[in-house]
């Protein structure tokens, strides 16, 4: 918990700035406001890239670091490309919402992937993912009632009929806590990994305290 206090800090501070640059309108390509909000500069989904890292150093220099920092990484990227294919299946059959469920809940079992390979890693990244998105899903709760506007709680492109029809509170379900509580704790977890994984294996950091069991 204290690894992860300032990075957890740090989060939730991105998190309030960019709902507060689409209340106000500032740059999309800072804050953009659509559905998903890709691309936008400010965000925290790029974090595990600079976190994973962090976690990583820190762990291995206080001896609690991989066997094999390049099976972390493999694992890792294994995990990502399925995901991505699992998702790209998705949408090319054109499925429904429950299919999307699916997809999301597959996708957080491959987060668990690296773990075996790095289980003080995999933890410290999941207990940050979950610091990072409890937020969101609450902001996203507030803004689907308030119907703010922003891309916490506007419709996905196409969206099926059953979440147009969705009230306030069955649409925070399927846009909300069910995509961020699955997919985005497996890519905090398994970005964190990669890179993680990545900069261990190719900096090689010496252990300056035991290795934990």
């Amino acid at each position: 918990m204290r690894l992860i206090l300032w990075p957890a800090v740090v989060t939730l501070a991105v998190t309030l700035l960019r709902l507060l640059g689409e209340l106000q309108g500032w740059s999309t390509a800072l804050f953009n406001p659509e559905a998903g909000g890709g691309g936008a500069l400010v965000g925290i989904s790029w974090l595990p890239i600079l976190f994973g890292p962090y976690f990583a150093w820190k762990l291995a220099r206080t001896g609690e670091g991989p066997r094999n920092a390049w099976t972390v990484t493999g694992l890792s990227l294994l995990g990502i490309v399925v995901a991505v294919g699992i998702f790209a299946g998705v949408q090319a059959a054109g499925l429904t919402t429950w299919g999307f469920m699916v997809a999301f809940l597959l996708a957080l079992g491959l987060g668990f992937l690296p773990w075996k390979a790095w289980p003080q890693l995999g933890r410290t990244l999941l207990t940050y993912a979950l610091a990072a998105r409890i937020p969101v899903v609450i902001v996203m709760l507030v803004a689907i009632y308030g119907d703010w506007g922003t891309h916490y709680d506007v419709l996905p492109p196409d969206p099926s009929p059953e979440l147009v029809a969705a009230g306030p509170l069955a649409r925070w379900f399927y846009i909300g806590l069910l995509p961020q509580l699955t997919i985005w704790i497996a890519q905090t977890v398994l970005v964190g990994s990669l890179f993680g994984g990545l900069l261990v294996a190719l900096a090689r950091p010496a252990a300056t305290g035991r290795r934990a069991e």
